[in-house]
């Protein structure tokens, strides 16, 4: 048995999102959970914040990958790192589509996500953080169009 203090939303939060559906559809405002609803809507225009942030840095890494790194033995780049660049392309445009007004925010996503990448790209590769330039080489219709891939 739980505790009187706890709620629903503390114990079993699928459930409470169900119930919270429930009594919006069925416009019984004064019974909804508010506070917590409030933070869980907020909360989910966050995550979508951080996932398009979290996938340019890998993007713009497969991208410094793609342009920096020598393939091996005189081979094409790795079908991994196209795989990826492409996943995350895909990924974000999804993101986009689903929350159009992140758009306007992409600049500041991709100066954010820039460093980061850059880093991690040297950090896999090992090659000189310096060879990577200092802000971000690829414009914003660079970064999403399946069409462009760095020389």
């Amino acid at each position: 048995m739980y505790e009187a203090t706890e709620t629903l939303y503390e114990t079993d939060f699928y459930a409470w999102t169900q119930h919270q559906a429930a009594l919006l559809r069925a416009e019984e405002i004064e019974t909804l959970d508010l506070a917590n609803l409030a933070e869980e809507i907020e909360s989910m225009g966050i995550s979508q914040r951080k996932e398009i942030t979290s996938r340019l840095i890998v993007l713009i890494m497969h991208l410094l990958k793609w342009q920096y790194q020598p393939a091996p033995h005189g081979r094409t780049q790795p079908r991994s790192w196209l795989n990826t660049i492409t996943t995350q392309r895909q990924e974000i445009e999804l993101v986009l589509r689903d929350s159009p007004s992140l758009r306007r925010q992409l600049p500041e996503h991709i100066a954010y996500a820039y460093p980061r990448a850059r880093t991690r790209a040297h950090q896999e590769t090992r090659i000189a953080l310096k060879i990577f330039p200092e802000t971000c080489p690829y414009t914003e219709a660079q970064i999403l169009s399946d069409a462009f891939l760095p020389s």
